[in-house]
């Protein structure tokens, strides 16, 4: 599960929280993932999962999470996902390519955005060329 800490000063407590559930749940130590703050770009507004005093959990919104699968595209993991998530946009923009991409390109990292893109364009190509 990838996560962010928006407050600095709070990192070293999340990280001594998520080692006491890993061990209270036998889960690995790495189960939540503070390494994707590389591939986030702005906070998007996706709705509160979980709240409660001194924590609010949030999901990105599907734009954002598609933007950071593309700037990662790592892996077969990556690319089944942002494949799920690009067929979840298609409906929002109406069947577009640039639409699609200008939901998408505001929450890729700059450093990322032509990696971005082609992996963009190679999964549009494989949704519309095998209708």
């Amino acid at each position: 599960m990838d996560a962010i800490v928006l407050q600095p000063a709070s990192t070293r407590l999340v990280r001594e929280l998520v080692a006491q559930v890993a061990r209270e749940l036998d889960w690995p130590v790495d189960w939540l993932n503070d390494g994707a703050k590389g591939f986030i770009m702005g906070v998007s507004d996706g709705g509160v999962i979980y709240a409660a005093p001194g924590i609010v959990v949030r999901r990105p919104v599907p734009a954002q999470m598609l933007a950071m699968k593309l700037a990662a595209w790592r892996d077969d993991v990556d690319i089944r996902d942002a494949l799920r998530l690009l067929r979840e946009l298609i409906g929002d923009c109406s069947d577009n390519q640039e639409v699609c991409w200008a939901m998408v390109e505001p929450y890729v990292v700059s450093s990322q955005a032509l990696k971005a893109r082609y992996a963009f364009l190679d999964l549009w190509e494989s949704i519309y060329d095998n209708d």
